[in-house]
């Protein structure tokens, strides 16, 4: 993005205004939709707008909704909000567990002794089936990807990238990384003015195999992330044509 627009003031200034149907409204429900569809989630994205905009659940006769998809769904609006607030300052661990106690608070999970809701997991986890960080190495880690990425005296799209391949390789908590990690990449690009982006759940198998083939073929994850990137910086250029070369 051009200096001349700053989305994170757009974002910030929509969301307190309460606008509705603005770019601020949409963004919630797509990221939030998207986002948990990719991790299994059967809310339809007419369902997570109206949990959005009514705070309620509408459900067809006979039709069922998951407790946790709808405890998870508005989870994620305050967990979208928590990182516009955080979103200029500079990515630490205490956010991270935080995006992640906001996910998954009140949740089934959380209620399992074993389950750290806001701290690193205490079981091991695999990514399909790909092994990830043991549990007494999360910490370090996590302390060591943070460091090498916050040293950077400027971040490209593709160091976001990078970070995100390696949080996701880590899998710090037992479950919620891919929603973590995406508000992550969200994060990083307002703070570094780059039109930011939302993986389709369409697209997931593309998005996976990008994760999991980076270090052979780093376009598989680029590539994607660039078709995502197009699609965002359409809808902004939507609510503020005006502003619409200011895109990058």
């Amino acid at each position: 993005m051009n200096e001349e627009i700053n989305l994170l003031q757009i974002l910030r200034e929509e969301k307190q205004m309460r606008l509705k149907g603005g770019l601020y409204h949409q963004t919630q429900i797509k990221l939030c939709y998207n986002s948990n569809r990719i991790e299994g989630s059967r809310l339809s994205e007419d369902q997570t707008r109206y949990i959005f905009e009514t705070n309620t659940l509408g459900v067809a006769p006979n039709e069922t909704a998951d407790v946790d998809d709808v405890i998870e769904t508005s989870n994620h609006f305050a967990a979208f909000d928590y990182m516009l607030e955080y979103a200029d300052e500079p990515l630490t661990e205490e956010i991270i567990k935080n995006l992640h106690r906001i996910l998954k608070s009140s949740t089934s999970d959380s209620r399992k002794n074993w389950f750290r809701v806001g701290d690193y997991k205490l079981r091991p986890n695999v990514v399909g089936d790909t092994k990830t960080t043991a549990p007494g190495k999360v910490a370090a880690d996590i302390n060591k990807l943070l460091t090498k990425y916050t040293q950077k005296e400027s971040v490209r799209f593709t160091d976001i990238i990078a970070f995100h391949v390696c949080f996701e390789r880590i899998h710090p908590f037992q479950d919620g990384n891919g929603r973590v990690g995406r508000l992550i990449l969200f994060k990083e690009c307002l703070k570094n003015n780059i039109t930011p982006f939302i993986i389709d759940h369409e697209h997931k198998q593309f998005y996976y195999r990008g994760l999991k083939e980076f270090d052979v073929e780093q376009g598989y994850l680029t590539d994607t992330c660039f078709s995502a990137q197009d699609t965002y910086a359409a809808q902004v250029a939507y609510f503020f044509p005006a502003k619409q070369d200011d895109m990058v």
